[in-house]
């Protein structure tokens, strides 16, 4: 094992929820990582927000380690859950909310909500 895989695995198994991007959760760094920060930040989900600019190794170690070629990466109790494109399905449908109730995971569902209007 890597020491980039192996910083990976113990990021999102000491994590309830990880979001590794392009800059930090109150800086993105790209479009797509923004949108991911933003729904958990408006959400209010407590994440833990890897930087993969930071670190070469780490941004290709994260792409081998959950075989999906891009970033961001939104991983929940240990477990890749995907990017932006599946990531935004998931708010607008619902799943996400049922995911993190189904794990555990505390997020305020009015403001889940308010992103569904804003975008139905």
């Amino acid at each position: 094992m890597s020491d980039a895989e192996t910083k990976i695995k113990e990021t999102v198994t000491s994590n309830d929820v990880v979001l590794f991007m392009k800059g930090t959760k109150m800086m993105p760094q790209c479009g797509f990582s923004s949108r991911v920060a933003g729904v958990l930040n408006f959400m209010g989900i407590d994440y833990a927000d890897v930087n993969v600019l930071a670190d070469e190794d780490l941004r290709q170690g994260v792409k081998d380690y959950s075989d999906w070629p891009t970033i961001p990466q939104l991983y929940v109790k240990g477990e890749f859950v995907g990017g932006c494109d599946i990531i935004t399905e998931m708010t607008l449908s619902g799943e996400l909310d049922q995911l993190f109730e189904s794990k555990g995971v505390a997020y305020d569902k009015a403001a889940a909500e308010k992103i569904r209007e804003a975008n139905g």
